[in-house]
């Protein structure tokens, strides 16, 4: 059975196409600066890697070239469209409506259309990724994933905001989370690694990539995570600045003038590594200026990794301990500087480096020391491996087909 997984942003759509018996990826791509001249595919199959530039208007338009891709020339991965057997679509924001992945039908993209002011850059336009693979696939389920459904484990204390209940009520202001689909891989993932079931463990999990996001996992139950409303709070990240005072935005609006859209632009886009370093919001380029004496890059290294130090303390406190701490994402994976300068000093709490380990990469693997009695795990992430599996259950659910775990 093949499974297209579909990532719609603003101006990109990522996609997979996977084999769900085996969980080989049959071909993946990207097309880019979608609703632009500019825009191009970049698609590539085990034997073959395309490049294809050509004027993309709109999110269907990039659905037709992925498909073409995907069946026709010598890159081609499958012999026709018939081949894709479903498609899964991951989905930023799912509110307080879903709290597990769905069927899409009419009611569903009315939802993920209602809540799209809550993640603008994504949920408009995995809207019109779905609506192009359904004029492109029309007898083709398609499902929807949500990031957020992870988290609607969260207790109220933990997604509630010290803000007038009423504005709750009548907005549905409360903590979402964000990265939720990498959170529950990982920590899956980690389980086997250490070799206990994820039921028996409290575990800390951390997304550290251009967005980063933390959660407390409690026997296999997020308790709560670092992202909150919208994906803006937290870690310290690329380009957004996380947790800070909320008065610096309004005085940041009277001293600066500036309009709500406009700080709004500020905290996402111009903040975080980037305006901290004045570098870039590339970790290898901050740690290569301050390798060469740049004050500004090692004021926002030691910020990042002291944020999410932070984090990772509180929810040590909030679970009374933690088990196993597990680090994903283009920085948890492949920054060893990083990761021992966010443990550095947590000796006390039972958590120790192991320093030639720490320096393996390209695996998942235990990085504690033999003698913490909190182990440490980089595994790398794979959401769309996890909206494929989501997709298949819920295919073999409606159809009956034979799970591919009893097949002998």
């Amino acid at each position: 059975m093949n499974i297209l997984v579909v990532n719609a942003g603003s101006s990109s759509l990522k996609y997979q196409l996977i084999n769900i018996e085996t969980e080989k990826v049959i071909a993946k791509g990207l097309c880019e600066r979608v609703g632009t001249a500019d825009s191009f595919l970049k698609h590539t199959t085990d034997t073959d890697e395309l490049s294809i530039k050509t004027p993309l208007p709109d999110h269907e338009a990039a659905i037709d070239l992925v498909l073409k891709s995907l069946v026709e020339g010598s890159h081609a991965a499958i012999d026709s469209i018939d081949q894709i057997d479903a498609v899964g679509h991951r989905i930023v924001q799912g509110g307080m409506y879903f709290d597990k992945s769905v069927l899409i039908d009419d009611d569903v993209k009315a939802k993920i259309l209602e809540l799209a002011e809550l993640a603008p850059l994504h949920n408009r336009a995995a809207l019109q990724g779905i609506e192009a693979c359904q004029a492109a696939i029309p007898n083709r389920m398609q499902i929807a994933v949500f990031d957020t459904s992870f988290f609607s484990t969260l207790p109220r204390k933990a997604y509630m905001y010290a803000i007038p209940y009423e504005l709750y009520e009548k907005y549905g202001i409360r903590k979402y989370g964000a990265h939720g689909t990498s959170h529950r891989y990982i920590a899956q993932r980690a389980a086997k690694l250490v070799g206990e079931p994820l039921s028996e463990l409290k575990m800390i999990t951390c997304h550290l990539g251009n967005g980063c996001s933390v959660t407390a996992i409690d026997h296999g139950m997020a308790v709560d995570t670092s992202m909150g409303l919208t994906p803006l709070d937290g870690v310290m990240m690329g380009t957004r600045c996380g947790s800070i005072d909320p008065a610096v935005v309004t005085f940041v609006m009277e001293h600066e003038h500036m309009t709500a859209s406009e700080v709004n632009d500020l905290l996402n886009k111009k903040s975080g590594l980037l305006g901290v370093s004045g570098v870039s919001n590339d970790m290898r380029t901050v740690v290569e200026a301050l390798t060469e004496g740049n004050d500004r890059a090692l004021l926002a290294y030691s910020m990042f990794a002291n944020s999410v130090k932070k984090y990772i303390g509180q929810y040590m406190a909030l679970m009374a301990g933690v088990d196993v701490v597990v680090l994903t994402g283009g920085i948890g994976e492949n920054s060893p500087d990083i990761r021992r300068a966010i443990f550095a000093g947590m000796q006390p709490m039972g958590i120790v480096v192991d320093n030639m380990k720490n320096h393996q990469r390209g695996f998942e693997r235990i990085i504690s020391h033999e003698k913490s009695k909190v182990r440490i795990c980089v595994v790398p992430t794979n959401e769309e491996l996890m909206i494929a599996r989501d997709t298949y259950e819920i295919v073999h659910e409606r159809s009956q087909i034979v799970p591919y775990s009893e097949k002998e």
